[in-house]
């Protein structure tokens, strides 16, 4: 069985990552990572849910020297963490916090500092085929769903994210503001690391000023992976930016007006990334440059009918993408939205995300989404709810620019002004949440 080094592009006495207290060594992370191993009870499944990216590192790679499957759900919700146990007998959950696991055994994050660095003389190697980690859906369309992903998988993951992002050239520190359980973080932040030659800052600053101070803290070059929702909220901060080289961001499309204000206040180069938790990324872009992707080394697309095939690569089986997708002679490709996202009213057809894009683009407008409920009626005319963070419009006024925009039968109905939406740690507005907003607008109507 072949097997794959858990870190490259690495020696043991090189910087893996960035704590408060300063560098940490590969050589004192995997003498950390045998230490907590020896700790874990007997089992096959590892839930961990440490915020502090570094003890997420450290946590994934004890569970791999103890023979664990790392389990990474998008949502820690009480109901999530209720089917993990029901799904996943004998699981344990890592914590480095004050988190009720419910009925899951729990492990709290311990003090690692005697660990012997001393005693770590070589870099461990995982079998290619192993299954390490499952990671879930965020439920934006519907319940989150498992997707098994094997070592030898997530290293060419890795691989194919630095080459294209020039990281294997000019490996950088990287401060990431998504969660590492999340698909985009756990790639473009703690595998880019492991096997892209980068460093990670161990924090997930989420307000500007922390993201600022992250980014102070570590030396150039510097790499910002974050999303559209976190980008837009450290602009509007207008604080004064340490020099950054790159900024990635994921998970939402971002807009070119965004990134352009990003690299003029970065003075660097905004790149996105494309994929997801199924697929793992697939595609990268300079947004100011156009609309088009370009496939990283390895990928492909395949289409049978209406339906767009990921394959080959780094990519797990054959993958069906949720994104109806226009393919380009060159190998690009341009993004027209997601099957889910087409709506049908009374016969007339639009999507959700372009009437995202039209509410978010009036002015006083600070965030908002529409929303078409579960209705029990099939016989009645569904219609539209919006959810609108607008601190300065009153809902007539935002009704009338709608007006200006908005086939009739689009416009909100109701329209729900919000102090703030419920965006989860990534940005995104799960659609069950989105649900109860709305339950919860019917009963007190």
């Amino acid at each position: 069985m072949k097997h794959l080094p858990l870190i490259s592009r690495h020696g043991l006495d090189d910087t893996l990552a960035w704590r408060h207290d300063g560098p940490v060594s590969v050589r004192r992370f995997l003498a950390e990572a045998a230490a907590l191993a020896a700790r874990l009870p007997d089992g096959d499944w590892l839930l961990n849910l440490c915020t502090d990216r570094y003890r997420f590192a450290v946590g994934f790679v004890a569970g791999l020297l103890a023979g664990k499957t790392s389990l990474q759900p998008a949502s820690q919700s009480a109901e999530t963490l209720a089917r993990i146990d029901t799904a996943y007998p004998g699981c344990c959950c890592l914590r480095d916090g004050a988190f009720a696991t419910g009925t899951l055994p729990c492990v709290d994050y311990p003090d690692l500092s005697a660990a012997s660095p001393e005693t770590v003389a070589e870099i461990p190697e995982i079998a290619a085929e192993r299954v390490v980690a499952i990671l879930f859906t965020s439920g934006s369309t519907g319940l989150p769903q498992a997707h098994c992903k094997t070592w030898g998988k997530l290293v060419a993951n890795a691989l194919a994210g630095a080459s294209t992002l020039g990281l294997l050239e000019t490996p950088m520190n990287i401060v990431g503001t998504v969660p590492a359980q999340h698909s985009f973080g756990f790639e473009s932040t703690f595998l880019l690391a492991l096997h892209g030659g980068c460093s990670f800052w161990a924090g997930k600053p989420f307000y500007p000023q922390d993201i600022v101070n992250a980014l102070a803290a570590l030396p150039r070059p510097r790499l910002l992976v974050t999303t559209p929702f976190h980008l837009s909220t450290l602009l509007a901060a207008e604080l004064p930016l340490p020099p950054v080289d790159l900024l990635l961001s994921a998970t939402a499309p971002l807009s070119a007006e965004l990134a352009g204000r990003a690299e003029a206040a970065c003075g660097a180069p905004v790149r996105e990334i494309y994929g997801s938790t199924e697929s793992g990324q697939l595609a990268s872009r300079r947004t100011v440059d156009g609309a088009r992707w370009h496939l990283l080394p390895g990928v492909d697309l395949s289409q049978d009918g209406d339906v767009i095939y990921a394959e080959n690569g780094h990519v797990e089986g054959r993958i069906a993408l949720g994104d109806r997708i226009e393919r380009h002679a060159d190998g690009s490709f341009t993004l027209l939205g997601r099957h889910s996202d087409l709506i049908n009213i009374a016969g007339k057809r639009t999507s959700l995300a372009w009437l995202d894009h039209q509410i978010a683009s009036i002015d006083g407008v600070v965030d908002a989404a529409f929303f078409l409920p579960d209705e029990a009626d099939d016989t009645a005319i569904t219609r539209l709810t919006a959810f609108v963070v607008a601190p300065t419009l009153s809902p007539t006024r935002l009704l009338a620019a709608l007006r200006q925009r908005l086939d009739p039968i689009f416009l909100p109905r109701p329209l729900v002004m919000l102090e703030s939406l419920p965006r989860n740690t990534t940005g995104k507005l799960p659609r069950q949440a989105l649900q109860a907003l709305y339950e919860g607008r019917r009963k007190n109507d």
